[in-house]
Parts: C-alpha cells; structure tokens; sequence
C-alpha cells in the first residue's frame, strides 16, 4: 500500500511539474503545415517529391498537415530571382485563397465533422487547457472563460503557420565540368548555392563544387490571421457543438470568407552534400539527405529572420545549461536567446517573463542535421544536446527563445 501511495504521489508530481514522465517538457509549440511546388520535368522531381511528403514535421511543431501537399508550379523559364520570386508568390496565395486553406487550418483545430459540429479536444490537449472549461457555451458567459479561449487563440491558433517550398537539384560535377571549359556557367553555381563567387578563385571552388549534389529551395511563409474580430464572428455565428446542431450554422461556415493567410515572407537556403563522404550512398539517397537538409536550413533562416516565425524551445537540463536543438536549426556561435518562464495571470492567460540571456557555447554545438551521424568525415559528439552559457535561476522545462 505504501509503495502505491508513492508511486501516485510520484505521477502527481510529474503531471503538477508540466514534465512527462519519459523527461520530454510539455509546452505549446507552433503549428506547422507545408507543402510543395510541383514540377514533374525537374531532374529527381520523384525523389525529391517522395522525401518531401515523407519526412516528418519537425518536432518543435505541431504537425498540422491537410490532405493536399503540392502546388502546381508557374515558373517554367529561367528568370531572375526577384521575377520567379513574385510569380511564384502570386501562384501560392491564389492557390491558398482558392482552395480555402486558412478555413480548412481553423476547421482542423475544432475537429470539424462533416456535419459541421466542433469541439476543443485539440485545442486542449496542444495547450494543456481543461477541456471542460473551455466549454464554448458556458465560456463565452464568463469572464475566465473568454480569457481561456482568448489565451488558445493566442498561443496555439495564431501561431498557426504555412511553408511552400520550391525545390532545384543541380549535379555539382556536371556544372564544374562544363565551367572547366571556360567558367560560364560559374555564375549559376554560385546563384544556386546563394553565395558570392570571385572568378580569381575558380580553381579552388571547383574543388569544391566537383563532387555532390545541391538542392536548393525558395521557401515562403505564412500565417493563420486569427484576432479577436475572427475569434468572435467563430465563436458568435459559427460554432456548435455534437448537442446543439443548427443547418443555419454550418451553411454560415461553409460560405464565410473571413480567415485568411497573411504572407510574412520568403527565404533561400540550400544543402550541400559531397558524395564523397558518403561512398555507400545511392544517388537517390544523397537527394533525400539534401532535400531534408534543405527543408530544416530554410526554417532555421525563416526563423532567425522573422520574428513572429521563432519558436520557443524547453531547456533540457541547467548543469549543464542545454537544450535540444543544434546545427539543425541553424545555431551559430554567439547566438543569443532570452529564458523565458510561463505564467498564468488570474484571468487565466499566459505570459511569458524574461528570466535572464545565455549563449550558444562555441565548443558544443549539437549536429543534429538529418544523418549526420552516418558522415565518415563528421566528429560526432558524444553530446545529444547543445551547451549554453549564462547564469540565472533557471531551471528545467524553462523557455528559451532567440533574439538575434
């Protein structure tokens, strides 16, 4: 009897704590749904196509997939970047704007049935929230309650974002042996790789670019527009739940144009892998490891650039001051985050208060890049986490959260 007492008292503990019992913090992450320009007559197209929809959404995200996952692309000629950049981005609002995708993002956190019944499971479970009093109907009469729903709308919904990505594949060694030639596809090379190239040193950046491949991708985000007006006209006009079903509500769903998707911006990145260092690779394998490297370099600089776009991630221990994310997600020395810790003000809303500011700690900088593990020519460290520097009164399941 002793022994259940404690082990109860123990689970008590984890759940009061906010930590699961495997060690993994419980906080509210982003929401993420991506998708991909489509073009079959691009070289590895499939391959590229197959990686893509089978790689998993990072785990510092929600995984808010829909059903559809390609766009048909627009861009067919050779143009420069700004040009293919504004078509591109018109073909993507147009598709996101025709195919409803902001109502579809909204009807999947409030498990819309096709009956057109919603409820707050998801909304609950991502938050931790009280499923109970979140009730919409008894909600919306108090003021706690529409601090609740207010505070979801804030920390999970809003925070609701989409990525396209338009992915290219250029065979280094093909490029280099043409520019041996006479250096006129030089330029491409370095368009592609999104870097600066000075023709004096020719010779040495063949070196480099001879052997692998690249995939490149032009990203572009957006975001879920909620604000208290969308929330109310939901809540007011929209919503019922499995015991209050009215035709008048699903029809005013069905028709409404209100939610919409705002355009933060793009970003280019791309991957840069040497065959060399992977001699029992496939071809098709070497593509799958770039494109997946590609996808986590462009949210890493999607994030560092936009502010909106940054997540928030739990420190993992505090001796030594680490968390769980790397060269992944793009950190570099000197990179620096503030820890934030969650609280809950009396209304029930969630503020986050600054608590100190560490650093990436230049000598222990994770690589935890898709299988980084499995490159002969990377000195893995033993460390599955990063090391920062700083000192505070933090402790484990704090928030940290980039700020340069």
């Amino acid at each position: 009897m002793k022994l259940f007492i404690l082990i109860l008292l123990l689970s008590i503990s984890n759940i009061i704590s906010g930590q699961k019992i495997d060690g993994d913090v419980i906080y509210r992450r982003s929401s993420l749904y991506t998708l991909m320009i489509s073009e079959p007559t691009r070289q590895y197209s499939t391959e590229i196509q197959k990686t893509f929809i089978e790689a998993p959404i990072p785990d510092k995200f929600n995984n808010h997939l829909l059903q559809e996952r390609k766009i048909p692309n627009a861009v067919n000629l050779k143009i420069k970047k700004e040009e293919k950049v504004r078509i591109q981005q018109e073909n993507i609002s147009n598709y996101l704007k025709e195919n409803e995708v902001a109502k579809k993002l909204v009807a999947k956190w409030f498990n819309r049935t096709p009956q057109g019944t919603f409820d707050v499971n998801l909304l609950a479970e991502r938050g931790t929230y009280n499923a109970s009093d979140m009730d919409v109907k008894l909600a919306l009469s108090s003021k706690r309650g529409m601090a609740l729903l207010a505070d979801a709308g804030e920390e999970l919904i809003k925070n609701t974002f989409v990525i396209v990505n338009d992915f290219d594949y250029i065979s280094k060694e093909e490029v280099a042996n043409k520019t041996k030639a006479g250096l006129s596809l030089l330029k491409d090379v370095a368009e592609l790789a999104d870097v600066d190239i000075d023709t004096e040193t020719a010779d040495e950046l063949l070196t480099t670019f001879g052997k692998g491949y690249v995939i490149r991708t032009f990203s572009y985000l957006y975001q879920l527009d909620w604000n208290d007006s969308v929330a109310a006209v939901f809540y007011e006009q929209y919503w019922m739940d499995k015991d209050s079903f009215e035709p008048e509500r699903k029809k005013a769903f069905d028709n409404s144009d209100i939610f919409k998707l705002k355009f933060v911006g793009y970003e280019i990145a791309w991957a840069d892998l040497q065959s060399t260092s992977y001699t029992k690779k496939s071809e098709e394998e070497l593509i799958r490891t770039a494109t997946v490297r590609a996808m986590d370099a462009v949210i890493a600089k999607l994030q560092r650039k936009y502010e909106v776009f940054r997540t928030k991630t739990p420190l993992y221990s505090v001796d030594p001051l680490a968390a769980k994310i790397g060269l992944k997600e793009g950190l570099e020395k000197g990179d620096r985050f503030e820890v934030l810790e969650q609280v809950m003000d009396k209304d029930g809303r969630t503020r986050y208060k600054r608590k100190g500011i560490v650093k990436v700690d230049k000598n222990h900088i994770w690589d935890n890049r898709f299988m980084a593990n499995e490159d002969p020519q990377n000195m893995q460290s033993q460390l599955d986490f990063t090391v920062f520097k700083g000192s505070g009164k933090f402790y484990k399941g704090m928030l940290i959260r980039q700020i340069n």
